[in-house]
């Protein structure tokens, strides 16, 4: 036994030192001196997780709880693998056997409210996060996850306050930090310059955490092929996929040859698709979930990337600790986040001008480039299914409605619809988002209502419909789709606009309340485009009375949108190669937004001087949700990257 001890620490050690292989060895001749060494083959089972050798990991888990029935270490690590393979109600198994064993175990209650939280299970989920913090009042993350439950229940204050609360803790966060920035969107009318200031903040802190490349080997020929790198973990059916199909499929591989970064968690039909697509036309595809960012610096570098795109912002599992290491020499962040992300070292944010208007008072990072017609492409789901006849010619009223997440839909919005649906007779609304499933959320939501003069009765509040034809289908339910302001919809616009649903938009000063403008005026629907609040209102209004010309725009409208520049690939690849083209000309030409703007952070702040460092200080962020720790330390916890966003999040809900 004490041999076994020996081994078990001294694998400890190497672990530290990075060599995981030998670790495992180790831990199997720990084995050999005793077969039935319940911490050998914990620690085995979390170094198979950090491999991603998911198989062999829940093997090793099982062992060790077998062997050592009290192991809620084991129960709990396997719950994180079962929560990341979408196997819920395995994952909710695992935490509460963890918690049969130890009561107060803080990491099990937090991992099961995650879970309850991806559920829509709120009232359950605040339950198990509170007994979390109660437990242990300094876990940082549970707080994180708190605010995320929030987030999903439209409590976007309270949101906030809860990332505070975490960041007070761990002042280096990097979940809380971001969450913490995107909910704040959800309430930004840009009004004055917080919100910049806050990822300013935020990117200049983050930066300092990362060495930065300052130096690169690529030819500065300005005509020559460009090799364009795309780096997301949305490779899957998620909000940002509608919008990178078409430039994968539709870009000229032979002047822009496409190299993938995806990080996806959990592949699907979509991500196999879109790999087909970049290896048929000569591109390369790269599977780096759970590499570390520095080597996927490293790897962006080794394949000679001369423009690197990052698709994610700040929402989950993005990769801005790689763009922070500038291992390109020009770097563009586009698609998946309405603001600047705060970041130095990204170059430019690509958008249109009406998304941000050139006399836009908003502030970025980030130079600005403007598409020449809108800044998204939509590639409509082939599980769509047919448009369908406006409802109100059957049901002898007119439905409003929105599929957008409840964040969004603050106190403001639903004073705006309340006013319509009590202007217009016999109205109907019908909402959906995954936490109606909860009774106490959809009560306040009704409540909400009713004090502003709609009766409950006349709101279908409907839970997140799973299957993708399902979900689109249910705009069967809806004659008039309302957006959200100031954080507008993008997906669920496109989506309803396939449909045949029409839009009622309102522009504001800031890119995420624009982003429904730039949509509609690409598919020629201006007339439904408000420029203050009454004016949304009476053009609802309007469209609701006469249900003839409802009706026949719902027939015409597949037709208008699928003729679009909104839908047209080949028009917009044009478009986006010829921004690339001038970015990669004035790079030539020595114009590289992010070099000037670090020049300038150093020259005001001189610490800055450690930016080359070579130390890891993310060494204690749990990237997959795994760290590793002498026999029998807990060794895994949710760490929010997962929860730190649905798969409803984003900038296109």
């Amino acid at each position: 036994m004490g041999q076994t001890i020996q081994f078990c620490t001294y694998v400890f050690l190497v672990k530290l030192e990075g060599d995981i292989n030998q670790g495992v060895a180790y831990y199997k001749k720990a084995l050999y001196y005793n077969w039935h060494y319940a911490d050998a083959m914990y620690n085995l089972g979390v170094a198979y997780g950090e491999m991603l050798k998911f198989e062999m990991a829940i093997v090793f888990y099982e062992l060790a709880f077998h062997f050592n029935p009290h192991c809620a270490e084991a129960c709990n690590n396997l719950g994180v693998i079962y929560k990341d393979r979408d196997n819920l109600d395995k994952a909710v198994e695992c935490y509460q056997l963890a918690l049969s064993i130890k009561p107060n175990f803080s990491q099990s209650l937090n991992n099961l409210g995650v879970v309850y939280t991806v559920q829509g299970k709120m009232d359950a989920a605040a339950s198990m996060i509170e007994k979390a913090i109660v437990a242990n009042p300094t876990y940082a993350e549970a707080y994180n996850n708190l605010g995320v439950l929030y987030r999903d229940a439209g409590s976007i204050t309270l949101a906030i306050e809860a990332y505070e609360q975490c960041l007070k803790i761990d002042a280096d966060s990097r979940n809380a930090g971001q969450n913490r920035l995107l909910a704040m969107n959800y309430i930004n009318e840009g009004t004055d310059d917080k919100l910049y200031e806050a990822h300013r903040d935020w990117g200049w802190r983050f930066m300092r955490l990362y060495p930065q490349y300052t130096s690169w080997d690529n030819s500065k020929a300005p005509e020559r092929p460009l090799v364009i790198g795309y780096v997301s973990p949305d490779y899957f059916t998620h909000s940002v996929s509608y919008f990178i199909e078409a430039p994968l499929f539709y870009h000229d591989y032979s002047n822009y040859k496409v190299v993938v970064y995806s990080a996806v968690v959990k592949a699907d039909a979509k991500t196999f698709k879109f790999r087909d697509i970049v290896m048929k036309r000569g591109g390369i595809w790269r599977d780096i979930y759970g590499i570390d960012e520095k080597k996927v610096a490293s790897m962006v570098r080794e394949d000679k990337v001369d423009i690197l795109v990052e698709l994610t912002g700040h929402t989950a599992n993005n990769k801005l600790g790689m763009m922070a290491c500038r291992p390109a020499p020009l770097q563009v962040t586009w698609i998946g986040y309405p603001n600047t992300t705060g970041l130095p070292t990204i170059d430019y944010r690509i958008t249109d001008a009406l998304a941000d208007p050139p006399d836009t008072k908003q502030k970025h990072v980030e130079d600005l480039v403007r598409l020449p017609e809108c800044f998204l492409c939509y590639t409509p789901s082939p599980e769509a299914g047919p448009a369908s006849p406006a409802p109100a010619l059957s049901n002898g009223f007119v439905t409003f409605g929105s599929f957008n997440n409840l964040a969004k839909i603050t106190p403001k919005v639903l004073q705006v619809w309340a006013k319509i649906l009590c202007a217009v007779p016999n109205s109907r609304l019908i909402v959906k988002c995954k936490p109606f499933c909860c009774d106490s959320v959809r009560q306040k939501f009704l409540s909400t209502l009713e004090q502003l003069g709609l009766e409950s009765h006349r709101v279908d509040l409907v839970p997140l419909i799973l299957l993708n034809h399902d979900h689109m289908q249910a705009y069967s339910l809806m004659d008039i789709s309302l957006d959200t302001f100031p954080y507008a919809g993008t997906t669920t616009t496109c989506e309803s606009l396939y449909m045949g649903v029409p839009c009622v938009t309102m522009g504001g000063l800031v890119h995420a309340h624009n982003v429904g403008v730039s949509l509609l005026t690409a598919v020629g629907l201006e007339r439904l485009v408000a420029k203050t609040e009454d004016e949304y209102i009476r053009l609802a209004i309007e469209l609701a009375s006469d249900v003839t010309s409802l009706s026949s725009l719902r027939m015409d409208l597949r037709n208008l949108m699928s003729k679009s520049a909104l839908c047209n690939g080949s028009k917009f690849i044009t478009g986006l190669e010829s921004a690339y083209r001038d970015m990669w000309r004035g790079y030539c030409n020595g114009k590289v937004p992010s070099l000037k703007r670090m020049e300038t952070i150093q020259n005001q702040t001189p610490q800055l001087t450690s930016l080359l460092s070579k130390d890891d200080p993310f060494g204690s962020i749990k990237e997959n949700g795994f760290t590793l720790g002498p026999p029998r330390l807990l060794t895994s916890e949710e760490n929010g990257s997962q929860s730190n966003q649905s798969s409803s999040s984003g900038q296109s809900k």
